[in-house]
């Protein structure tokens, strides 16, 4: 066996499970193979065991399914997968109902597959260590428990307390399990888990699961059960509101659950064998699986930082120029990771004001039983507010986070800058304004680097690093540092109007403007934006990121495209925007209504503006649904796509990881360069070749950026 060291001793089975030439243990199809020599070894001992110890070689138990031969499964290999895991299923069984007590020695976290492993114990060890994580996260990849742990965790919690760890992949510590009746025993260290397995299996000769008992009955009651039933009614309608019908996995686990739970265990184990057959070969799946565990893994293991040779980089001191929401929100974030923070603005009341946001947040968290008062003083006390630019002094980054004014920016980075430790790097906030512009203002601009925090900064994870052209990589990689140290996912882009985010992020916004100036009703716009998948329908985007600023934006771009000696041609949806703006003075939400109204009475909702129909509609508008979605998700992407070519982008895990986590692009694609590969790069071209014939440039995709798509396209 290759995966699997089986030794006898003293009675005791032990399976150590390591995977050669791997950090983790996956269930590949050695592993599979493996386990069932194991387990067909186990039998042919059984009279010469008293008791069988699961453990592992690795400093984790167990990661999950080899994911990486799950890209490669094509719909034609669902037989073949649900062959495959109905025989690790009997493998499991064989070793539960042998009436020999298992113990799982959990040395580190048990994930997926891992903890479905663990599961097959009828008692669990773990480390007492808050940092190991147990529990099924397979929802989030697009799949389901499907080694038994849907059947197990629902008779193991119930119908409903089970729903958090299958539907919504909440994970657990083991003090965590312990409580939830899911680990049994804890210990300090990972050298005494053997010790206590077999004082178990010493203690418990004869054992056997709780659903094979005959007195069995499962918790909360069954789903006849008139609790269970209300329950169930309405799960099913609040599942289909929360998902769009996007996103089958919950659907088919909820399924598995409530089907599993109406027929005896190992039908329900064929039946969650079932589904997961038909979800693992999902194009959702392959793109889920792609961008959730493997771009994602790139980003947070700092594959776009540049190669310094250089050791991880945290500030010790870090100064924000200006107090207002961007810039309160850095500091919060950088006091809740134990930074020392120096907040300027111009004067010391607005400082203050900006401190005041950080003491608001932490104050619900205190409320709510999730922060100690002693923790939110110390946090408070890392934010120093100030008008005086001296208390910069000593700063190892000063950020810039004032308004998006080219004059305004240079001249805090003139002020400031020279207040900096040695080495120290000057950063601008600036979400569109060029970097490369605004290092003119810099002594250094080899120091001088963007740093594109997103709105909310204590809710966003993602921040994007853009590399001016004079940028170095020292600097690069220390603002890489810097944004891990706050805990958040860095991309990493070259710069450029707009960089990446926002660039993309203005052909969705734009594209649904463009729509209301085709005649098209408002509400229809909006349902195709959330029917896509998008969080948001665009013209809500609009005015909660204001009218006002996309005008401006767009009067800047046109005076950089006069001084350089060109003309800009605005889209359709800018032009709308700007008609708003300035014909009709609707600004956004902060400055009281957009192509919404937000009436200020307690309790009343925001609604479309009613003149909107009188200014831009038609008369019989027509309009295909699918044609409006598609416009906002393939715009997104074809902008996505020219950043690639042009070299503002230089990696897909970048693009993937920045659209769905900066922009909001669904989920269920994988990101807006899976969504081409997804759909298949032919098709997408095809697709984006009439909706270019019906609605534009903004869907052509040039021969450069064809190449750059094929170049790019991942290999599993």
């Amino acid at each position: 066996m290759d995966t699997i060291r089986y030794q006898l001793a003293d009675g005791i089975a032990t399976l150590t499970f390591d995977e050669p030439g791997s950090p983790v243990n996956t269930m590949g199809a050695q592993w599979q193979h493996d386990m069932g020599a194991a387990v067909q070894q186990v039998l042919a001992d059984q009279g010469a065991i008293r008791g069988i110890v699961l453990a592992s070689a690795k400093s984790t138990f167990f990661a999950g399914a080899d994911l990486k031969g799950v890209l490669r499964l094509q719909p034609q290999d669902a037989a073949r997968v649900f062959r495959e895991i109905e025989q690790v299923k009997k493998n499991f069984r064989m070793l539960e109902t042998l009436g020999k007590p298992v113990v799982a020695c959990l040395n580190g976290s048990a994930l997926g597959g891992g903890w479905e492993i663990a599961l097959v114990a009828h008692h669990r060890v773990a480390v007492d260590d808050a940092k190991i994580q147990l529990g099924l996260p397979e929802i989030t990849l697009g799949l389901i428990p499907g080694a038994s742990g849907i059947t197990k965790m629902t008779r193991l919690l119930g119908l409903q307390d089970a729903q958090p760890f299958i539907l919504e992949s909440r994970l657990f510590s083991p003090r965590e399990g312990l409580e939830l009746g899911l680990v049994h025993e804890l210990v300090d260290d990972a050298s005494a888990l053997r010790e206590r397995a077999l004082a178990w299996i010493a203690a418990h000769p004869q054992v056997q699961q709780p659903w094979d008992a005959k007195d069995y009955r499962m918790p909360g009651g069954p789903p006849g059960s008139p609790k269970i039933a209300a329950m169930l009614a309405v799960a099913p309608a609040a599942l289909q509101q929360k998902t769009r019908g996007l996103y089958p996995a919950p659907e088919a686990a909820l399924a598995a659950m409530v089907e599993g739970a109406q027929v005896d265990f190992d039908t329900a184990l064929r039946i969650e064998s079932r589904y997961l057959a038909r979800l693992i070969v999902s194009p959702v799946a392959r793109n889920m699986i792609n961008t959730f565990f493997f771009d994602l893994n790139a980003v947070r293991s700092g594959k776009s930082r540049p190669a310094t040779g250089t050791q991880k980089w945290r500030p010790h001191k870090v100064g924000i120029l200006g107090a207002g929401m961007m810039g309160a929100g850095i500091a919060h974030a950088q006091a809740s990771r134990g930074i020392a923070t120096v907040l300027k603005d111009v004067s010391l009341a607005r400082a203050q004001a900006g401190k005041s946001a950080s003491a608001r947040i932490t104050q619900a968290r205190v409320d709510q039983g999730r922060m100690s008062a002693q923790a939110q003083a110390e946090l408070l006390a890392r934010i120093v507010p100030t008008e005086a630019a001296r208390d910069l002094e000593g700063c190892d980054l000063i950020i810039e986070a004032v308004f998006e004014n080219r004059d305004l920016k240079a001249r805090v980075t003139r002020e400031a800058e020279s207040l900096l430790a040695p080495g120290g790097i000057f950063a601008s906030n600036t979400s569109t304004l060029p970097i490369t512009g605004l290092a003119q203002a810099s002594a250094r601009p080899q120091h001088f680097v963007g740093i594109h925090f997103f709105s909310p900064v204590e809710k966003m994870k993602l921040v994007e690093i853009v590399r001016g052209h004079a940028t170095d990589d020292h600097t690069v990689a220390r603002a890489f540092d810097y944004v891990q140290a706050l805990g958040k996912l860095p991309i990493v882009v070259n710069d450029g109007r707009g960089f990446f985010t926002s660039r993309v992020f203005g052909t969705f916004v734009m594209e649904g403007a463009a729509m209301i100036g085709e005649g098209l009703p408002a509400a229809v716009v909006e349902q195709a934006g959330l029917q896509a998948g998008m969080p948001v329908g665009p013209l809500a985007v609009l005015d909660e990121t204001a009218l006002s600023l996309a005008v401006h934006v767009l009067d800047q771009t046109r005076a950089d495209a006069r001084a350089e000696g060109g003309t800009y041609i605005a889209t359709p949806g800018e032009l709308l925007v700007e008609r708003m703006v300035k014909e009709f003075d609707r600004n956004g939400r902060a400055a009281g209504g957009g192509f919404y109204e937000y009436p200020q009475e307690a309790g009343a909702r925001k609604f479309l503006w009613p003149e909107l129909p009188k200014i831009f509609g038609r008369p019989d508008p027509v309009w295909e649904l699918q044609d409006l979605k598609d416009r906002l998700l393939y715009r997104q992407s074809v902008e996505t796509a020219r950043c690639l070519a042009e070299g503002v982008l230089t990696s897909v895990h970048d693009a993937n990881i920045g659209s769905i986590f900066g922009i909001g692009f669904p989920g269920w694609t994988g990101g807006a360069m899976q969504f081409i590969y997804g759909t298949g790069v032919d098709a997408f071209l095809r697709r984006a070749r009439e909706l270019a014939a019906k609605y534009g440039p903004g869907f052509d995709v040039a021969p450069e950026v064809v190449d750059a798509i094929r170049r790019h396209e991942p290999r599993w």
